[in-house]
């Protein structure tokens, strides 16, 4: 059975019904209890948990040094084209806007990732708009093959593919998927995806089914928060996280908690999210899933990210740059949004480490695999 098929079962408008009408008796047993289940997520994400954020915290924290340590896995990720064939309304790749847009050559991919190799990483990020025209398969995985000399996990925010596509992937190195629905909301999906193959909700839903069914070894997902309610996404989400960990347990996956960024169109969110809830939603998504990664990127600014840290977050981005050629080349071309905290890596790990945590560039080795 797909998530395709299973989310058929929920309907969006009961789904949120249900958070909001959990009670603190709900919220209460949803702390307490040793085993949560979505339900117990409906209760953390409603409105009636928000007396109850700084239980949550504290527990959310517990749990994370139980599971985790005090470790944060640093990354970054590598912008390799701006072009993209899809009109998303948030985005600054939205194929109508006017920006400088650029596909790097394979040269100038090993250039920017020298850089970043340079400033400490390990864990690499590849991110490119959907233009299967200018930057194939085949493009990746030769990008792939030249990266493995340098980085011990590659993996990529890029374009759906097919199982087979993602398999050649995965033979050439890469490790990790990351896909985010955007949102879960079937009529908000088409109003901002008017144009474009992202426009197919279901082939977009499908794509962690089929990295899974592929083979990659992370499997990353989430939504775009400020598109929808973030209480119904964050339920939307719980629930695909928890089909995907039952369904390829072999993977692991995380959750990302990108908020919408100020970028070239100027969409404005028409669900904004305030810290406080942010906050609520990782954790509750801790306190649901205790052994998965969670992520925060440079989306978000520099206090809001140390103190969030403590909460549950396992993976965080550091010196990002959001265009293609940032970190090296003179004629880079323009970003997708603007970034946040603009700490460089070396001053984002001095944080970490001085909030009693360390820093890890590289928590595997890919010798592990082929043991």
């Amino acid at each position: 059975m797909s998530f395709a098929y299973k989310i058929k079962g929920y309907n969006w408008d009961a789904v949120k019904s249900a958070i909001l009408a959990k009670t603190a008796d709900d919220v209460r047993r949803a702390l307490y209890t040793d085993i949560r289940t979505y339900n117990d997520l409906l209760a953390l994400l409603s409105p009636a948990a928000e007396p109850f954020i700084e239980d949550m915290a504290q527990q959310a924290h517990r749990t994370t040094l139980r599971r985790f340590g005090k470790i944060i896995q640093m990354y970054a990720p590598l912008y390799v084209s701006n072009k993209c064939v899809n009109s998303c309304l948030y985005c600054g790749f939205n194929r109508t806007n006017k920006i400088d847009r650029k596909t790097l050559t394979e040269k100038e991919v090993m250039q920017e990732a020298e850089t970043i190799y340079n400033l400490g990483f390990r864990h690499i990020l590849l991110v490119s708009g959907e233009a299967p025209k200018d930057v194939p398969v085949s493009y990746f995985c030769r990008i792939a093959q030249s990266l493995n000399n340098l980085f011990s996990s590659i993996s990529i925010e890029i374009y759906p593919m097919d199982t087979e596509e993602y398999k050649s992937l995965i033979q050439s190195g890469v490790d990790g998927l990351t896909v985010y629905q955007e949102t879960y909301n079937r009529t908000t999906y088409q109003q901002v995806h008017p144009a474009g193959k992202k426009s197919d909700y279901k082939w977009r839903l499908m794509t962690p089914d089929r990295g899974g069914t592929a083979g990659f070894r992370r499997l990353n997902i989430g939504t775009l928060l400020g598109l929808s309610d973030w209480r119904v996404e964050g339920a939307f989400t719980g629930l695909h996280a928890i089909y995907l960990m039952r369904q390829y347990w072999q993977s692991l996956v995380s959750i990302s908690f990108p908020r919408l960024r100020p970028a070239t169109g100027g969409y404005e969110p028409e669900y904004p999210v305030n810290d406080s809830a942010l906050a609520q939603l990782i954790c509750a998504f801790r306190l649901l899933l205790p052994d998965a990664g969670l992520v925060i990127s440079t989306r978000e600014p520099e206090q809001l990210r140390n103190n969030l840290m403590p909460l549950g977050i396992t993976q965080m981005s550091a010196g990002s740059r959001t265009s293609p050629g940032g970190y090296s080349l003179e004629a880079h071309a323009d970003n997708q949004f603007e970034i946040s905290d603009i700490r460089s890596p070396e001053d984002v790990a001095r944080m970490i480490t001085s909030s009693g945590y360390e820093p890890v560039w590289k928590d595997w080795d890919k010798a592990f695999l082929e043991g």
